[in-house]
């Protein structure tokens, strides 16, 4: 029971963790549309607020595992927390220039602070208590990144959005008047006070983390003198995680970037009702989705139920694809639900019983994110190739659940038993 008690207060603070990653990448549907706006961006360019995103985390997930290594798990939540700060306030500056290159220098800042506590958090909750629970434990943790996933869109729809969409010809006769910069300066400055209450509120989280003792080499480090190389690619599980992990937050990013640009196009949805709806019905599935998958858990085996919502969102991503109006918008909707489970489980697979390579097998996983840079640009290519059908650009999100589909059929019951896949 003392051991249990030990754990309490470091489950409750890197749970706090998963808000801060999660709100990150929710909040980019509502800057892609809006920064497409404020800078008159093509989709293709929008989609580099994604890019600078997820490259950051393929370029410092490695180098966040080697500090996590050398240093420890405090430390490494330190640092994480730092830059995330850093790169919240960069976001002032950024506005007032409404340079576009500074908002993404800005978000790969923020982003590389995700890693950090990404590549921490993770591996480090499966360590914070009983192994054989450590899937569940990890998925319960992401119930609450599913928090931060449904506030992002409300929140940033409300306080970032202006509602305000003029059409190409209003805008000619904007510049032809003179009123166009102003214009587009007002809308580059809602991210201003948003962002500075992320920093503030990102500091007050590392004082919490500054002064509390967390169990950093006891119980939980190990003590383990182990060798941190690529050798850990060799092992089958580590390595196919790595591969289904890259494909699903590409299929996970490349939903949610252009929803409201999907919903403008397939039903003329405006971007304000689009980020709210995205918001409170899409993401709040996704939550709801982490906290009865942590529930079915126990009875169902966790590749069983990885199988059964990937072949759903198989489905829903192809309705969404072949039909138009408010079908192809509710089934769009209806997938974070289902995705809800993936990420988790498929990391609590790729790290089990692998003692210190935990967290070097931690730092490939999480490079594999950079499916989230890469596959939001190939939708925003084939949107412009196609005059702004972005609709058909959802191929792509399909074509990614069908290889994790191929991922979660391998995952054998006798190998991936609860038991094991929990460990």
């Amino acid at each position: 029971m003392k051991k249990s008690n030990n754990y309490l207060l470091p489950v409750i603070l890197v749970t706090s963790l998963f808000f801060l990653w999660a709100f990150l990448h929710n909040i980019n549907p509502i800057l892609i549309p809006h920064l497409k706006k404020a800078c008159q961006l093509t989709d293709t360019q929008s989609a580099f607020i994604d890019t600078a995103v997820y490259l950051a985390y393929f370029s410092v997930a490695l180098p966040a595992g080697l500090f996590m290594h050398k240093y420890g798990y405090k430390k490494g939540i330190l640092f994480g927390l730092f830059l995330y700060g850093l790169g919240a306030l960069l976001f002032l500056p950024a506005a007032s220039t409404r340079n576009y290159a500074f908002f993404l220098g800005a978000l790969f800042v923020i982003a590389s602070g995700a890693t950090f506590l990404e590549t921490v958090a993770n591996p480090y909750m499966a360590k914070l208590g009983d192994e054989k629970t450590g899937a569940r434990r990890l998925n319960f943790a992401q119930s609450f990144n599913g928090v931060g996933a449904f506030l992002a869109p409300i929140l940033g729809g409300q306080f970032i959005l202006s509602g305000v969409e003029h059409s190409t010809v209003e805008l000619k006769q904007m510049t032809a008047s003179g009123q166009l910069n102003s214009y587009l300066q007002s809308e580059a400055d809602t991210v201003k006070i948003p962002y500075l209450v992320i920093a503030a509120g990102v500091l007050l989280l590392f004082a919490l983390f500054f002064v509390s003792k967390l169990p950093e080499g006891e119980s939980v480090h190990e003590n383990i003198k182990g060798s941190f190389s690529f050798k850990v690619l060799r092992i089958p599980q580590v390595k196919w995680a790595v591969v289904a992990q890259f494909f699903y937050v590409g299929a996970q990013v490349g939903v949610g970037s252009f929803f409201i640009r999907f919903s403008r196009y397939t039903m003329d949805l405006p971007e304000k009702q689009a980020a709210y709806w995205w918001g409170s019905i899409a993401m709040v599935g996704f939550m709801a989705g982490r906290f009865s998958g942590t529930f079915l858990m126990k009875y169902i085996k966790p590749e069983h139920l990885l199988r059964l919502y990937t072949v759903i969102n198989v489905i829903l991503v192809a309705i969404a694809v072949s039909t138009h109006g408010k079908i192809a918008v509710y089934t769009l909707m209806a997938v974070p639900f289902f995705m809800s489970i993936m990420f988790p489980t498929i990391f609590a697979f790729g790290v089990k019983r692998l003692g210190e390579e935990t967290k070097i097998a931690s730092s490939f996983i999480i490079m594999s994110i950079v499916g989230g840079a890469i596959f939001p640009l190939i939708m925003g290519r084939i949107s412009d190739a196609t005059g702004g059908n972005i609709q058909l650009a959802y191929i792509v999100p399909l074509l990614c659940f069908v290889i994790v589909l191929f991922y979660a059929l391998s995952q054998k019951p006798e190998t991936n038993n609860t038991e094991a896949a929990l460990a």
